[in-house]
């Protein structure tokens, strides 16, 4: 069996792409006006085409993918275009295979008459319950392009603050990487000419070279086992890990690390009071909201808070009195809850939070930059000035004599 790529229209006039697997040609233009389709063009796709198209299928749809979507979605709907037309122009106009063959799907299963809601919410891998239960929410409320342009908002907002908390985390593991790799240098090409040169001239070495030169060795004699120890180590809290009290554990020293723990729960609280807020102006139940919620973080500590938070809503309490006998959420959030209980503004006043906190995550990136460079500078310094004293000393000692 050979694969061919095709172009061909509908019965709508409408542009289709994709794949086939056939024997010859002939056997997809056949297969095409099978299913009512006029074909225009097919090429069969050689062995490297087909790897780089496989290669482009597994790549992941990002936030930022799902907002441009759900940007042009809202335009067109705004602007009285058919869903089934819209989705068709968008899906020629993305380059993510992926997210092209899952809008050529919808499309079909729209036209043939299926809600959308019911059409995206076979997808769960790209469109998540917070997009089915708003896409719901919008046709039932007939209100489905601003409901999309909310959602919009959201994937754009979440985007942004899942690149600060990256970038965050990424920076001190370039630079641990780093270093790692220059005393892996030094230690493998460096230190050992020096070892020879110490060996031929003899002699007694200063003390701080012979303690430096006692850890090279035991380093050396004993990599192997290092290695294998660092593996089992790292196997070893991987699978601890995937325990419900090892995770549990892990959950619980994330957000203890300094920093970075600060990071994590302001990034949560952000996205927490943006989701909801999104989801309560789109018409969705706070009992909804919060069970949609429970799937927006991998972390126990916090989802425990929010299983709190809902079982006491279902016993009668309000949101903020909820949110302040779970124990996470911050003092401020549960007075501006408060505040917009009172006020029948809570949409607007989660809104609002979420922006301080997205501000909160900024402000704490930008501390925690200006504070590892010069951690990080003094530490390859340090490092760097260990090795190079305790390799010369012996030279600058001979010179002496």
């Amino acid at each position: 069996m050979k694969s061919y790529g095709y172009v061909a229209r509908d019965l709508s006039g409408v542009l289709k792409k994709g794949l086939l697997q056939a024997a010859c040609s002939n056997e997809v233009l056949n297969q095409l006006r099978k299913q009512g389709f006029t074909p225009i063009s097919v090429k069969e796709i050689s062995l490297n085409a087909k790897k780089a198209h496989q290669r482009a299928r597994r790549k992941r749809i990002k936030s930022a993918d799902l907002a441009t979507l759900c940007w042009q979605l809202s335009t067109m709907l705004q602007g009285g275009i058919p869903i089934t037309t819209a989705l068709d122009i968008i899906s020629d106009d993305t380059d993510n295979l992926i997210l092209r063959d899952v809008l050529h799907q919808l499309s079909d299963k729209v036209s043939k008459g299926q809600p959308f809601s019911e059409c995206i919410a076979e997808f769960p891998r790209v469109f998540n319950r917070l997009s089915c239960a708003m896409i719901l929410a919008g046709e039932t409320s007939g209100n489905l392009a601003n409901v999309v342009n909310k959602l919009a908002e959201y994937y754009d907002n979440r985007d942004k603050v899942a690149k600060k908390v990256k970038g965050a985390m990424a920076y001190p593991m370039f630079v641990l990487s780093f270093i790692v790799l220059i005393v892996i240098f030094i230690m493998a090409f460096i230190v050992p000419r020096f070892r020879k040169i110490f060996d031929q001239l003899g002699g007694t070495m200063p003390a701080f070279t012979r303690g430096f030169m006692s850890f090279y060795d035991l380093l050396a004699h004993n990599i192997l086992y290092i290695v294998v120890g660092f593996v089992l180590l790292t196997i070893l809290a991987v699978s601890v890990t995937k325990l419900p009290k090892g995770h549990y554990w892990l959950s619980k020293i994330c957000l203890k690390i300094p920093l970075f723990g600060k990071i994590i729960s302001h990034a949560f609280v952000a996205t927490f009071c943006r989701t909801t807020s999104t989801l309560l102006v789109a018409g969705v139940s706070v009992l909804d909201a919060f069970n949609i919620l429970t799937g927006m973080t991998n972390n126990d500590i916090i989802k425990k808070a929010i299983h709190q938070t809902k079982e006491n809503i279902e016993g009668g309490s309000n949101i903020s009195t909820s949110m302040s006998q779970a124990g996470f959420f911050p003092n401020m959030v549960v007075k501006m809850i408060q505040v917009g209980e009172e006020s029948g503004s809570t949409a607007d006043v989660l809104d609002k939070t979420s922006e301080h906190y997205e501000r909160k995550v900024d402000t704490t990136v930008t501390a925690l930059m200006s504070l590892l460079e010069p951690v990080m500078i003094v530490t390859v310094g340090a490092i760097v000035s260990v090795i190079v004293i305790a390799l010369y000393l012996p030279i600058f000692t001979m010179s002496d004599m």
